[in-house]
């Protein structure tokens, strides 16, 4: 892998989980939010190391389809819970 592919590859992948990240205060407003907090330390830790990780174009495809389909399950807990608060935030 070139270097400039591993540097595109890296910033695909940390855009998913920076994403993933900014949800986190609508998260913790959710039933099922306290579990999923659990796991964003484990990206917080992952974003941190991830200058160090190999992944090829495959990884990161899967990476993002996976970022999508978690951000497509949140709309309707999230739609519901910002009904309740008037906050009326959206998913993008």
């Amino acid at each position: 892998m070139t270097g400039s592919s591993a540097a595109s590859h890296m910033v695909r992948i940390a855009n998913c989980l920076q994403t993933i990240l900014e949800l986190e205060p609508e998260l913790e407003r959710l039933e099922l939010g306290s579990s999923l907090l659990d796991e964003f330390a484990v990206l917080k830790s992952f974003l941190e190391k991830l200058d160090k990780v190999e992944v090829s174009e495959e990884d990161v495809r899967r990476i993002e389809l996976a970022t999508s389909n978690f951000l497509d399950e949140l709309k309707g807990p999230l739609a519901e819970s910002d009904g309740e608060d008037g906050s009326g935030r959206r998913l993008q």
